[in-house]
């Protein structure tokens, strides 16, 4: 269950990794970034009108307080003042000023000191105070505004700082979001629209190795997409061309070569010398393998042979019987029923090379079948020496025999893996070639299945 997580997080993400799935991301976070980013500098914007409206409103209601006692007998101005009091303030009429400039939190109260100024200039300088109440200097919450009246008595009026109420912004994130999700519908409907003929593409890549003929790309779409299909298009006519072409020339090839090769055959039984007969007819079997294996090679598993679904355990289970018949240590074990499309004698030919190379060089081989859900993974083992790190990748390449002997039963032709690489890769799987902790080789062959909406 340890790697259980890696794989589904792997196949979700393959699953998600497209054009349209990337282009909707972009769109959401660009989208979400600008909403958050509006919605903040709208709020903070209200806010900031709020508080210079309930600035301005407080001013204009202590001056009107200040307005309204002075007009009023000395003995009556008290009830006046405490009749406008009310909410945040309380008005009272005194001899002496209660307020001490400064004090904790006076900051708060410097915008609407400025703001009384500009409005009644006969109270700048000494005329107002605004601070700390005597009595609670350091409560940052209270603060106390003293005006000074006329006849030198003070209004002294107490405030509690209050937290202006930003109306909720329902109705902007409603609005933003439905504009958000339309502007995704339609960068869906965009990509779908602009990404619709690449799948064809894919279609067609797939059916050129599958098939035997090209399937041409509908030309249609923006004009990139158009020139695209028209190159991809020529691009298939020349490669069916080139396999045509190549086809043909390996039929030629292999008449003429083996023509010559079977007339030395009849040939050699006129030598005289035992001796002479055994090492031309042994060069003669020679020749022939190399040119088997070489126009093998190069034809490729394309042939005649259809795709369809194949048994990969049962192919398994024959190459393995057969060498059991031989003698040689082969076991395979794992999943049975492993289902993959493929051409059949082709998977037999690839994996026939490979339990080949593990037998020939580890003297056994071990088969193990691992049926995922998304692919079926072959692994042979062999106890042999193994391969240097240095030289893993030269494995693969053609030609290459990284057993030093000329002797074709221990080094061969170089082609056997290159071959299984070939037929691997044709049917869209991979080959990997490492070491086992404990000695020996491992072969990993990873074939991929069909996806359910395939």
């Amino acid at each position: 269950m340890a790697d259980v997580g890696p794989r589904a997080l792997i196949g979700w993400w393959r699953r998600f990794d497209s054009l349209a799935i990337r282009v909707v991301f972009v769109v959401v976070l660009g989208i979400g970034l600008v909403h958050l980013a509006s919605i903040w500098t709208y709020q903070h914007s209200l806010a900031r009108e709020l508080d210079l409206a309930n600035e301005a409103r407080l001013a204009d209601q202590l001056l009107a307080i200040k307005r309204a006692v002075m007009r009023v007998p000395e003995n009556e101005r008290e009830t006046v003042a405490h009749e406008l009091s009310g909410g945040p303030i309380a008005a009272h009429l005194s001899r002496t000023e209660h307020a001490v400039s400064g004090g904790s939190g006076s900051a708060k109260w410097e915008t609407l000191g400025r703001r009384l100024r500009e409005i009644a200039p006969e109270i700048d300088g000494d005329g107002l105070i605004i601070g700390a109440n005597r009595r609670v200097a350091d409560d940052p919450h209270l603060a106390l505004i003293s005006i000074r009246l006329p006849d030198s008595s003070w209004v002294n009026v107490g405030l509690v700082a209050w937290s202006p109420r930003v109306p909720a912004g329902h109705g902007t994130l409603l609005s933003t979001t439905l504009m958000a999700l339309g502007a995704i519908v339609i960068s869906l409907m965009l990509v779908r629209w602009l990404t619709g003929p690449l799948t064809g593409f894919v279609t067609a890549s797939r059916h050129l190795y599958r098939g035997k003929s090209a399937v041409l790309v509908p030309e249609r779409g923006p004009r990139e997409v158009r020139e695209l299909a028209v190159a991809f298009n020529d691009m298939q006519r020349r490669i069916v061309r080139l396999i045509d072409d190549r086809t043909q020339a390996l039929a030629a090839v292999s008449h003429d070569l083996k023509t010559p090769i079977t007339r030395l055959r009849f040939r050699v039984e006129d030598v005289a010398d035992p001796g002479a007969r055994a090492a031309i007819a042994a060069d003669l079997d020679e020749m022939e393998r190399m040119l088997d294996q070489t126009l093998a090679f190069l034809r490729g598993d394309r042939a005649d042979e259809e795709i369809r679904p194949v048994d990969i355990f049962a192919i398994l289970g024959t190459i393995t019987d057969d060498a059991s018949d031989r003698g040689l240590a082969v076991n395979l074990a794992g999943s049975a029923n492993a289902n993959v499309p493929g051409r059949r004698l082709a998977l037999k030919r690839a994996f026939g090379n490979l339990i080949e190379n593990a037998v020939k060089y580890g003297h056994c081989a071990e088969v193990q079948v691992d049926d995922r859900p998304d692919q079926v993974v072959v692994s042979v083992r062999d106890y042999g020496p193994g391969i240097a790190p240095e030289q893993v990748h030269r494995a693969l390449a053609p030609f290459v025999r990284l057993e030093p002997s000329r002797n074709q039963k221990t080094g061969g032709f170089g082609l056997g893996l290159t071959i299984a690489h070939a037929i691997i890769e044709g049917h869209e799987g991979s080959l990997s070639l490492h070491n086992h902790v404990d000695g020996g080789l491992i072969a990993t062959v990873r074939l991929p299945k069909p996806s359910p909406s395939a």
